[in-house]
């Protein structure tokens, strides 16, 4: 949704905000909160378009979105590194696609062999092989 609150989040929260307030105060309250709302956005407006016209006619094309840090590493630096990070992954997409078939192959080939070797195999595919008795460790209770 928006800054990472979720549904049931928001309905929690609108359902302290009628246990707090009380259903007949709180349309007044969310009214005055879009009025901050709006009034804040006015003034961050006003306050960029003032700041374009004394910066002068070099910069009406500045994008104050390139001021925020994470914004600006990521138009100016990773810009020239997505390229290579997708020619990686399709590398291994092809890779891994390769490794399954070979993984395929190679299993076609043990169950082929198992077969023409005689083993028994149980009903989900796995040998049925014998499994050696159990070596118990001697047990002492004194030592522990």
């Amino acid at each position: 949704m928006f800054f990472d609150i979720g549904p049931t989040e928001l309905l929690a929260l609108a359902v302290v905000a009628v246990i707090i307030f009380g259903p007949e105060r709180l349309p007044q309250f969310a009214r005055k909160a879009a009025n901050l709302v709006r009034y804040v956005r006015t003034m961050a407006g006003n306050a960029q378009s003032q700041l374009k016209k004394e910066l002068g006619p070099g910069f009406e094309d500045v994008d104050f979105r390139d001021l925020n840090p994470k914004a600006f590493i990521k138009k100016h630096l990773l810009d020239d590194v997505e390229p290579i990070v997708a020619d990686v992954k399709a590398d291994f997409a092809v890779g891994t696609e390769a490794g399954k078939g070979l993984a395929k192959d190679l299993t076609d080939t043990v169950n082929s062999a198992k077969s023409a070797d005689g083993s028994h195999v149980n009903g989900s595919g796995a040998m049925a092989a014998a499994v050696p008795a159990r070596v118990l460790t001697p047990f002492d209770p004194d030592a522990t």
